[in-house]
């Protein structure tokens, strides 16, 4: 009667029900079947121990029953797991024993294209991407001949994968896009659904592809809804909704959202999830200026395992310290072994040169940016390219063609539904222009920025838009830049070059640089001179 009732329970996706009805059930009225159907049950509820106790069961059901295809499938199942959660000598083993019984087997079976699996992961740990789209068409061409459509599914996706990172980008989002019409259709079973949801938008998170990130969050939103039972895939999902709201601007609902994913802890997917979480969570609080809780997060996101770079590089750029934010980043790029790893930290290490008055630097990073953008071909990459190129050829004086450059990034941030970028675009806009003497379009574009920053709580880009003047380039700034201005001013009182670090917020250093560049500017040799000049010239 259990057995029978948590079959029915199963296919219901009442995961909880089904899980206590067949444990409840004689365990020798299980089939390796049903033990599989527990095993799915209790790895949906989050009961990580109970999900490989019935695998392993499942394991020895199908070896006596002279099963050896099955027992090899239920080895794969084990030391996927095992894999997943670290554990590389169980897992190594797990998948030696499933490849010893399929030397029992006589002819194929879809268990040989599962301990495939394994095979293409160590191609894509030692960055053999050729190798594992190999193994992928392999594998999907046994799951193919099985009609088994979670083993097409994972080698179709892994595939995708691959070939993207190749840099065959169209032909790799083809493949993963025909994963995800599987998956939503519900052509899957539920662990391998997730599977893919998970694995699929944090690859288009990683590779920029921001509209299929929120296109397939929005789907897997729908699916978790479904089974409101469901542990084991709910942390992820949030995580990934709170990364979408980010985007879009709703940072308080994306904090709450990180907020309920952390309260998910139950499951190995969910603890891998936290350190994302408690970034995000940082990444949030430093948006809205809330530095010391930023911090904080920060420092959990790196506890959890979590690299810490960009964000807490970007702090400490808010917080004055541009030295340690370059350090910081300059050590995480050069670990950064591909490229699109490197372009998660490019944008804001060009920020930092270009605060640190390193100019030249800046321009490199900015020309590596944008050779990663042009063979991505992802809109969010080319708008970051062009955002830093245009913020590059402003410091450089060049605002004609800055212009070029940001009128792109700020359409495509437009399309993309990103506000706060699109608020930044059109503060470097504004002042394009008004070195170019038009000065009713500086206005109004760095008017719609202080709407936008004010409307989404940006308070720190809010502040820096409010310290520009009401027109900017109704006077000569005598070829300064905006920060320039702003410390000369601060100078202009008498204050020493610490003071004008603790008022600006900013190291001693980069006050020392902007400093140096304000004499040459001016054609002063002195601080005396510096300040005569900008009352003589009506600088402050």
């Amino acid at each position: 009667m259990d057995v029978e009732r948590g079959r029915e329970l199963y296919a219901k996706q009442a995961w909880d029900a089904a899980y206590e009805s067949l444990s409840a059930a004689d365990p020798e009225s299980l089939s390796a079947g049903d033990l599989e159907l527990l095993a799915i049950s209790a790895y949906m509820l989050g009961r990580d121990d109970a999900y490989l106790e019935a695998w392993q069961r499942a394991y020895e059901s199908h070896r006596r029953a002279g099963d050896l295809a099955g027992a090899a499938r239920s080895a794969w199942w084990i030391g996927d797991y095992l894999r997943f959660r670290g554990d590389r000598a169980r897992a190594t083993g797990w998948f030696a024993r499933g490849r010893r019984l399929l030397d029992r087997v006589r002819g194929d079976c879809v268990a040989r294209g599962y301990l495939l699996l394994p095979i293409l992961h160590d191609h894509v740990s030692r960055g053999d991407h050729g190798g594992a789209a190999a193994v992928a068409v392999e594998a999907g061409e046994i799951g193919e001949r099985f009609g088994d459509r979670d083993l097409v599914a994972l080698a179709m996706m892994e595939q995708g994968y691959a070939l993207v990172r190749q840099g065959r980008v169209p032909d790799g989002l083809r493949l993963v896009d025909e994963t995800m019409v599987a998956v939503t259709e519900e052509e899957l079973s539920p662990v391998i659904a997730g599977v893919v949801y998970c694995n699929t938008i944090a690859f288009c998170r990683d590779v920029f592809e921001l509209g299929r990130a929120q296109a397939w969050t929005s789907a897997h939103t729908r699916w978790c809804e479904r089974q409101s039972d469901m542990v084991a895939y709910m942390g992820t999902c949030l995580v990934h909704r709170a990364e979408v709201m980010t985007l879009a601007g709703a940072w308080s609902d994306a904090l709450g959202e990180v907020g309920r994913a952390e309260g998910y802890t139950r499951g190995a997917l969910n603890e891998r999830v936290a350190g994302q979480a408690a970034y995000l969570r940082g990444d949030l609080f430093l948006l809205r200026g809330e530095l010391g809780r930023a911090e904080e997060a920060f420092r959990e996101a790196s506890r959890r395992g979590r690299e810490p770079q960009p964000g807490l590089a970007l702090l400490r750029l808010a917080q004055g310290e541009c030295e340690a934010a370059a350090a910081a980043l300059s050590r995480a790029l050069s670990e950064a072994t591909e490229p699109l790893q490197r372009a998660a930290l490019l944008p804001a290490y060009i920020e930092t040169l270009l605060v640190a008055g390193e100019l030249e630097q800046a321009r490199a990073a900015c020309q590596d940016l944008g050779d990663v953008a042009e063979r991505q071909g992802s809109q969010a990459l080319a708008a970051m390219a062009d955002y830093a190129r245009g913020a590059v050829q402003l410091a450089d004086g060049d605002a004609r063609t800055a212009l070029v450059a940001l009128r792109h990034a700020c359409e495509a941030w437009q399309e993309l539904g990103a506000p706060r970028e699109t608020a930044r675009t059109r503060v470097l806009v504004g002042q394009a222009c008004a070195s170019l003497g038009d000065l009713d379009t500086a206005a109004m574009e760095l008017e719609a920025a202080r709407e936008t920053f004010a409307k989404l709580g940006a308070a720190p880009e809010l502040a820096r838009v409010e310290a520009l003047p009401p027109r900017p380039g109704d006077r000569d700034m005598h070829g300064l830049t905006a920060r320039e201005l702003e410390i000369l001013r601060v100078l202009a009182t008498g204050k020493t070059n610490r003071e004008i670090a603790e008022t600006l917020v900013i190291s001693d250093h980069t006050v020392r640089r902007h400093i140096q560049n304000i004499f040459a500017k001016l054609g002063v040799s002195s601080r005396a001179a510096a300040t005569a000049f900008a009352f003589r010239h009506g600088l402050v």
